[in-house]
């Protein structure tokens, strides 16, 4: 256990050098190195070239960081773009000079080095500029980068506390009506009170330690959608007819927990609640692969329970349902709800997978 801990702590803290940017601008920097000395002249010592490359990498490094540490965040960031500029090209017309002078002192021995180093003026001059232009390049770059993640990170949240919020509305929703219905039955000292409580307490099990998860197993989520049927069944008798139909093999998916349920409890809030006449409730469940269709129906109260007259389809259990749909699965679904003459008709179509 000791020994896997620290092994975890040396490759924790092997990849936070990895990923540092010290490590990458070390990184940049020897290779610059190496491709310098690859071009040094043959027929000197091996210690000379290293130096020469050594120092002109010195040289480089200085104006790079000029550029990244004063003149980008001054001028450039602020869109003070000509002046950047402007400051850019006085430093290159005085920093190559100097390094001229720096190489023609180290070259005193060798007069056919301080001879080339005179006549490439011109070259290290676009050389400066290349590089410190890469870095110019490599800093934006990297910047916008830096915001974009900033940017992905807090639309992320955002929507991740919407969600929370949507899904902290579905449960109690749900458990307010069956509440109620609950409380009503016992006033009657209706029989089937004690078989509500057990099924609503096995459902409370999934809604408390299970729907809480990003996803959840599709056979599980299928399973709390029988049991709520179970349930409006006892509470409903014989006046209500409620059909489940599974077709296709359930297997290893996974889904959102609590995804169809407000549809479902719609059917149920503003169908077969407000109806004083026998009504139905029919769901359509169809596995295929990756895909799930849901067809779902329910009749239309024309003999209504006095003061229910208003209100006979939405609130926020459909929004809520809408909302999480186009946040959890974007471009991953087809929703279709329409109102018939005697019924109403929800038709959800749901890729599983991108």
């Amino acid at each position: 256990m000791v020994k896997e801990k620290l092994i975890h702590r040396i490759l924790g803290g092997l990849f936070d050098v990895l990923t540092s940017r010290v490590f990458t601008h070390f990184v940049w920097w020897l290779i610059l190195f190496v491709i310098i000395l690859l071009f040094e002249p043959e027929g000197y010592s091996m210690g000379f070239r290293v130096s020469n490359a050594l120092l002109l990498v010195v040289f480089y490094m200085g104006l790079v960081y000029f550029n990244l540490l004063y003149l980008i965040p001054e001028y450039l960031s602020q869109k003070k773009i000509f002046r950047y500029f402007l400051l850019l090209l006085l430093a290159l017309l005085i920093a190559t000079p100097i390094r001229t002078l720096l190489f023609y002192l180290k070259f005193n021995p060798y007069p056919e080095l301080q001879m080339e180093i005179t006549n490439n003026q011109p070259e290290q001059y676009i050389a400066s500029f290349l590089i410190v232009s890469l870095s110019t390049v490599l800093k934006i770059i990297s910047d916008w980068l830096r915001q974009q993640r900033k940017m992905n990170k807090l639309i992320t949240q955002n929507m991740q506390s919407e969600l929370d919020f949507l899904r902290s509305q579905v449960n109690p929703h749900f458990l307010f009506n069956t509440l109620n219905s609950l409380y009503a039955l016992t006033l009657k000292k209706d029989e089937r009170a004690p078989a509500i409580v057990l099924k609503l307490s096995e459902m409370m099990r999934y809604m408390l330690y299970e729907s809480n998860e990003p996803q959840v197993e599709l056979k599980r989520e299928i399973k709390y959608i029988e049991n709520y049927l179970d349930l409006e069944k006892l509470r409903h008798g014989p006046n209500v007819e409620i059909d489940f139909e599974l077709k296709g093999e359930v297997e290893d998916q996974k889904i959102t927990p609590l995804l169809f349920l407000p549809f479902i409890e719609n059917c149920f809030k503003h169908g077969v609640n407000k109806s004083l006449q026998k009504s139905y409730v029919y769901l359509k469940i169809k596995l295929e692969k990756d895909l799930i269709r849901i067809h779902l129906r329910n009749s239309i109260p024309t003999d209504l329970v006095p003061g229910d007259e208003d209100e006979m389809v939405g609130g926020i259990g459909l929004v809520n349902a809408r909302r999480r749909l186009k946040l959890l699965y974007p471009g991953r679904h087809n929703l279709e709800i329409r109102e018939e003459k005697e019924e109403y008709i929800v038709n959800l179509t749901l890729f599983l997978n991108n």
